[in-house]
């Protein structure tokens, strides 16, 4: 039960990876300090609120995820709340403000947040606080912040709102002072291309943090020359000779305990709640590139004819995998735990913690042993949120290492954040390497260390054209040393995979049907994770354009080898015409498939349209270096495919680069065909999206 001397509001959370949880955590932490009760809940849990009777004012903090859906724990409540036969009027006694998490490298930007915030204005429901758009692009802190600062006054005008209605004569609180005259209309905090201008003000800025003020002597920090650049640990005026105004101290609430009796680890499956997880068998890997090839990519075959996988071409599928073991060792090191790395240990909730309904994490297991769930279980790489520098703060004891690390997670050092950590891709090992004081305890790090996520891969193969056979391509990630990185690494799941299949590896063949097939004990666990659009229509006589540069060419490897083996079971049939554009840097180190020209020759491809960016020609006109120029040049051929024939364009790869570039063209493209302005032409094209007509599997 809530207190009953602070007003309530209901607070609501759904999340994909943890972000949006903490940051109602936040919200939740903060609410006290303005004689508020925050009544917390994850959005999924529909046993504990009830929105229909819910008289109190909502906050609404939801992430996106995929290509613009909500996320999974919020998958019940969007179906519950889009049932057609609710009347209009189904919501009318609610108030809400809805803060939504988003990247607006994808299309459908913040469109979780935006579909439950849509629905509900249908039925309804009122904005008593308006909705803020906070883009992990850029730095989600950057609107976050500034709408948590402005919530308190609209939650307090809400609910004194709420007790005038109700002809109640006590009024809220009084507001202070030096609000009263602030506007609680905050309007929709879109990012655009003038985020850098916003300026947040001092003034009110550490409601619910820590206000930090230190005099410089106090601190054993050397003055920097007036040449010294920022660093990630070394900071410069105005932010070296600031008061800092930091976040709230995230109560602890973890204990752990060592126990000496032996056991087995949980199995892999239990690690995940997306359904059943598959043990197969990788049967084949091949490089495809060129030693002497920028990026190094491979094709990897799996054995599924065992199980009870299935997908259609166009699908994803996830791998579970593994922390590097050399980083976990090195971890196990500087914690001084490399002698407890095989022993079982208990995980539970810390007796008497201040945090509201803790529990133990879901994906840390109750026992296991310590090396386990730093391989397993933890995400080590990921990019340190500025609770868990807060958190560090406490565990450092050189007070100029202290200093930083407060500047880092500070109001005042945002930019520098943003800088050294969040676009640099710094981890927990770059932290401690950096700041060798500080010296974490185990409890912390399972606090504030999200889930080792499974990673998602595109299907580079039809189960019709390799019954039993998964197969799928991928580029070995590669992360150089840098200012805040003091060694290179590969990527976690594409690294370990290379290292895992390096006896498999044939001589480049650049063929789809490789011979040489080398039996393998190596096993992975995998799950499906089905795409709901991106396939072949449905309708083979329909036409489709197929753009994919790179590794982003893998799913439509997948769609010819159904489409040849549809034509080759029903010669009576009408096909549509295939398009393929394909882009790399070199014609003679990274052409992934030059078997291409196999499906040309047999009919299964109509066209093939390749580039190739750093070769150097020698012909008058130069030849187009990038999928977006052999479209232009086929614009006609594109605009009849598209508008007169109904067909389906499919765009797989790089987003930023690549993805944009290919819209901007095709908009282009419509615009010269159709003689119409951009603007039309950006409306047709958002009518092929909506009509499921030109679809989109990319990553940043």
């Amino acid at each position: 039960m809530c207190c009953e001397s602070k007003r309530r509001f209901l607070l609501l959370y759904a999340t994909q990876k943890g972000q949006a949880k903490a940051i109602a955590e936040e919200i939740w932490q903060q609410a006290g300090a303005h004689g508020l009760e925050a009544d917390m809940h994850c959005i999924s849990e529909m046993d504990k609120y009830d929105l229909e009777t819910e008289k109190d004012p909502v906050v609404i903090v939801i992430s996106t995820t995929g290509t613009g859906d909500p996320p999974d724990t919020a998958r019940k409540f969007v179906k519950k709340i889009q049932d057609k036969t609710l009347p209009p009027d189904h919501f009318a006694h609610l108030q809400y403000g809805l803060l939504g998490l988003g990247d607006s490298e994808y299309m459908f930007f913040c469109n979780g947040g935006k579909t439950v915030d849509r629905r509900l204005q249908e039925l309804g429901a009122q904005h008593f606080y308006d909705t803020g758009l906070a883009d992990d692009c850029v730095g989600l802190e950057l609107v976050v912040d500034p709408w948590i600062d402005g919530l308190w006054l609209a939650l307090k005008e809400a609910l004194q709102s709420q007790k005038e209605k109700e002809g109640m004569n006590n009024a809220v609180d009084a507001v202070p002072s030096s609000l009263s005259t602030a506007s609680h209309a905050v309007h929709e905090l879109k990012l655009s291309s003038e985020v850098q201008n916003l300026k947040l003000e001092d003034e009110g800025a550490a409601r619910g943090s820590d206000i930090l003020s230190q005099k410089l002597d106090d601190i054993s920090l050397v003055a920097p020359a007036r040449d010294t650049e920022p660093s990630l640990v070394c900071s410069v005026p105005p932010v070296s000779q600031s008061a800092l105004n930091i976040p709230a101290l995230p109560p602890e609430y973890i204990e752990v305990e060592f126990q000496d009796t032996q056991g087995e680890n949980p199995h892999l499956s239990s690690l995940i709640s997306e359904g059943t997880t598959f043990e197969v068998p990788v049967t084949k890997a091949v490089q495809l590139t060129r030693e002497d090839a920028i990026k190094t990519a491979l094709l990897l075959e799996l054995d599924i004819a065992d199980t009870a996988f299935e997908y259609q071409p166009g699908d994803a599928f996830c791998i579970i995998c593994p922390n590097n073991v050399s980083e976990v060792e090195e971890l196990l090191h500087i914690l001084g735990l490399s002698e407890k790395g095989d022993v079982f240990l208990c995980v539970k909730v810390k007796q008497g913690t201040k945090k509201k309904g803790a529990s133990r994490p879901q994906h840390i297991p109750e026992r296991s042993t310590l090396k386990f769930i730093l391989t397993w279980c933890l995400e080590i790489r990921a990019i340190p949120k500025k609770a868990f520098l807060r958190a560090l703060v406490e565990c450092t004891s050189d007070a100029g290492e202290k200093r930083r690390l407060q500047e880092l997670c500070s109001r005042q050092g945002a930019s520098d954040y943003n800088c050294f950590i969040r676009d640099s891709n710094v981890c927990l090992l770059d932290l401690l390497h950096a700041f060798p004081s500080c010296k974490p305890s185990l409890s912390l790090l399972i606090e504030h260390l999200p889930k080792l996520q499974a990673r998602s891969y595109s299907v580079s193969s039809s189960n019709l054209y390799q019954p039993g056979r998964l197969c799928f391509v991928f580029n070995v990630v590669e992360f150089p040393a840098g200012p805040s990185r003091p060694v290179s690494r590969k990527g976690v799941c594409t690294g370990w995979l290379a290292e895992l299949v390096a006896p498999l590896l044939h001589p480049i063949k650049n063929s789809l049907d490789s011979e040489g097939k080398s039996s393998s004990t190596e096993e992975i666990s995998i799950f499906p994770r089905p795409n709901n659009a991106f396939h072949l229509p449905a309708d083979p006589s329909v036409p489709l354009i197929m753009v994919g540069p790179g590794t982003g060419i893998s799913p439509f490897i997948g769609f010819l080898q159904h489409r040849q083996k549809l034509r080759e079971q029903h010669t009576d049939w009408e096909f549509g015409e295939t398009w393929l554009f394909f882009g790399c840097r070199h014609q003679d180190r990274d052409y992934l498939f030059k078997q291409l020209q196999c499906f040309l020759e047999n009919g299964t491809l109509t066209h093939l349209k390749v580039c190739f960016s750093r070769d150097s020609s020698t012909a008058e006109v130069a030849p187009p270096k990038y999928v977006q120029d052999i479209l232009r040049l086929c614009a006609k051929e594109v605009a009849r495919v598209l508008l007169k024939e109904r067909g389906y364009f499919y765009v797989c790869g790089d987003k930023k680069h690549m993805a944009d570039a290919v819209s901007d063209a095709i908009v282009d493209i419509l615009s010269m065909e159709m003689e119409a302005d951009r603007l039309e032409a950006m409306k047709v094209l958002a009518m092929l999206r909506e009509a499921k007509r030109y679809l989109q599997d990319v990553w940043s």
